[in-house]
């Protein structure tokens, strides 16, 4: 139980999932204990989710039109903008750390993360 939880601490730090402190709370209160994948730095919206950027989504979508449509604007039917380096595993909200990706694929990435 003690090497578990020393290792949680050592890998909060190091890949910067949470601050940990020495009694292993986060800075914001939370226990990083819960959850081993789970970000307490991150910021998030009223429910609870990670913020995305608005403006890195639709910089991502001038430079990569919509496979279905061709479009740079408005929906995309089947498919949906993926995070390749996920939000909670530190991944950038950044259009360099997008990519388009099918419903089904990320359905299956869903299910995996």
């Amino acid at each position: 139980m003690l090497i578990s939880r020393a290792l949680r601490i050592v890998a909060c730090s190091v890949l910067a999932f949470c601050s940990v402190s020495v009694s292993g709370s986060a800075q914001d209160g939370r226990d990083c204990g819960h959850s081993a994948r789970y970000c307490c730095s991150c910021e998030r919206d009223t429910h609870g989710r990670i913020k995305r950027s608005t403006s890195a989504r639709r910089a991502f979508k001038a430079v990569h039109p919509c496979p279905a449509t061709g479009l740079t604007s408005g929906p995309c039917p089947g498919y949906v903008i993926d995070h390749v380096v996920a939000l909670k595993n530190g991944g950038a909200d950044d259009p360099a750390n997008m990519r388009w990706q099918t419903r089904e694929d990320a359905k299956a990435k869903d299910r995996v993360e």
